[in-house]
């Protein structure tokens, strides 16, 4: 089985820049770090995190990483620009060795992409959560409609 976690950036500030360049609020900094005082109490470890190149993601993965261990990190654009396809195609090209992911993006792409491998009804992800699917699979070529199991989902 594989386990996957879906993080939405924590709260954004407006910025004179790009959306691309917003960066987190201290209230948005704030709950990640009650969130990762959580998940460093539940000793959580992710072999492989994907993360947007936006600002708010980066900062986002910054702060989750002072609580949580994560063996190897990549960071894309194509999170930022992406649609549903491009990340399943990401997961599915993702090693077999690997058995955690997260990603760390951006909405409605994440709320979507839980809704579509676990078949439960759209959770519109607000800033700051994180959704947990447990992956009925043993490689991730074979993810896809209803593969996943919502197991819990942090605010």
């Amino acid at each position: 089985m594989k386990q996957l976690f879906l993080l939405r950036h924590g709260e954004a500030g407006f910025s004179e820049g790009t959306d691309f360049q917003r960066q987190l609020t201290q209230r948005g900094t704030e709950r990640l770090n009650r969130m990762g005082i959580e998940l460093k109490s539940r000793s959580m470890e992710v072999d492989l995190m994907y993360c947007s190149a936006a600002q708010r993601t980066m900062e986002t993965a910054s702060i989750i990483h002072q609580y949580i261990s994560i063996k190897e990190e990549i960071f894309l654009k194509l999170i930022y620009d992406g649609n549903l396809g491009d990340l399943l195609h990401l997961l599915e090209n993702i090693p077999f060795q690997v058995n955690s992911c997260l990603i760390i993006g951006h909405n409605p792409i994440l709320s979507l992409l839980v809704a579509h491998l676990s078949g439960e009804s759209y959770i519109n992800m607000q800033p700051g959560m994180l959704a947990c699917l447990d992956l009925e699979i043993n490689d991730w070529r074979m993810i896809g409609l209803n593969t996943g199991i919502l197991k819990e989902v942090f605010q």
